[in-house]
Parts: structure tokens; sequence; C-alpha cells
């Protein structure tokens, strides 16, 4: 099992110039000598994994995404977007407290509070999130280079693709998932009810039944 730092997060360092993600993540697993790998990613890392085998569907053997879709799709609900905009204003502010504050309303998601969740896991999520974001300064210029024009070419995915979520996310993220699945030609969606961004953390026995189906099959 290989589990990467995207540039700027963790242990790597951050970016002096362009990049993609998927450029990235294929260079490393050249150098590992790697490919075809089963990607697995979660929120962003689901956006890598889907860049990935759209741009080098070579190096890829199979992809699970967990909380996200495409790099394409773009939330549009009043409480993600009320998120996102705390997330920029505190960037901006070199608020990283305030940041962490935004960022771990994600674990519950909309419909539940704080206090329905374990609180080992935002607390978990917090102490990663503050290592990465550390790094970073207000005004600090965004290299990232997206993958674009990523739905019309779902199509050409040859590879099986699940996509896991939690029922208790956004509907929106829900319907972008089963588009994803249903779209690819061999796609499947799959949920874990009563946990929304982070099924993985909510129920650990459930999410990992599912991965370990999915890969025992191919």
């Amino acid at each position: 099992m290989i589990a990467p730092d995207v540039r700027g997060h963790g242990s790597s360092a951050n970016a002096t110039k362009p990049f993609r993600w998927a450029d990235d993540l294929a260079a490393l697993l050249r150098h590992l000598d790697a490919g075809p790998a089963v990607l697995v990613g979660l929120s962003m890392g689901g956006v890598i994994a889907t860049d990935t085998v759209l741009e080098y569907p070579e190096l890829v053997r199979a992809v699970v995404t967990c909380g996200a879709a495409t790099g394409d799709f773009q939330y549009t609900d009043d409480w993600t977007r009320e998120i996102q905009a705390e997330y920029a204003r505190t960037l901006g502010a070199g608020d990283v407290e305030g940041w962490l504050d935004a960022f771990v309303r994600v674990v519950p998601g909309p419909y539940r509070g704080a206090d329905d969740v374990d609180p080992r896991i935002a607390r978990r999520l917090r102490e990663m999130a503050f290592n990465s974001i550390s790094k970073h300064t207000p005004g600090e210029k965004d290299w990232l280079v997206r993958v674009s024009d990523s739905w019309s070419r779902l199509p050409k995915i040859d590879v099986p693709v699940l996509t896991v979520n939690g029922t208790l996310e956004p509907p929106e993220m829900l319907d972008a998932a089963e588009r994803l699945a249903r779209t690819v030609p061999n796609g499947r969606a799959q949920t874990v009810e009563d946990t929304a961004h982070y099924p993985n953390m909510e129920k650990p026995e459930v999410f990992n039944k599912i991965l370990l189906e999915f890969l025992s099959a191919l």
C-alpha cells in the first residue's frame, strides 16, 4: 500500500511552479514501478483518483472514490458554500484556528451537530489538517492546474469504479457520485448509512468491508 502526500500536504513541500495532481501521482507510480494500481481516495483524494485514471489510464487498475466525484463537480448548496466562504475568509486573514474550525464542520455534515459524532474524529482531522495548513501563508500563489472536461470523458474509463459516500452528505454530492458510477462502463455506487463526508472514520468496519469486497472481485 502506498499513501502519498499531495504537494503542500503532510511531509511534501509546497509547490513552486504549476503542477497537476495526476501528473504527480503518475510520476510516483512510475518511480515505484507500482502500476497499474488501484486508486482509493477520499474527498480531494477521490478527485485525484478520477483525474489520474482519465489522464493515465495505463497506470490504473481500478478506482474507489469517496466523498467526491470528478474535479468538475462544484457544490452549490448553501451549507457547503458558507463553509467554503469561511475557508477563503480565514485563509486570507491567516487565521489558522478559524480555518480549522470551518474544516471540521464538514465532519457531521449538514444534518447533524458536532455532538452527534465521536469527537475523536474531528480531533484527529484537526491535527492532520493543522500540519498542512501551517505550511502555507496568506496570499500564497495556488499553483494547482485543474484537470477539466472530466464528465464527457468518463465513458472512456475502462476499469472498475466504485463510489462510496455517506448518506448524510449534501444531496448533490450523492447525485454526482451516482452520475459518475452510472456513466463509466463498469461503475457502482454504494452508501454508508448515518455517516457524512468521512464514512471511513465514522464506520471503519463497514467501509473496510465494502472496500475489501470490491478489491477481491478485481
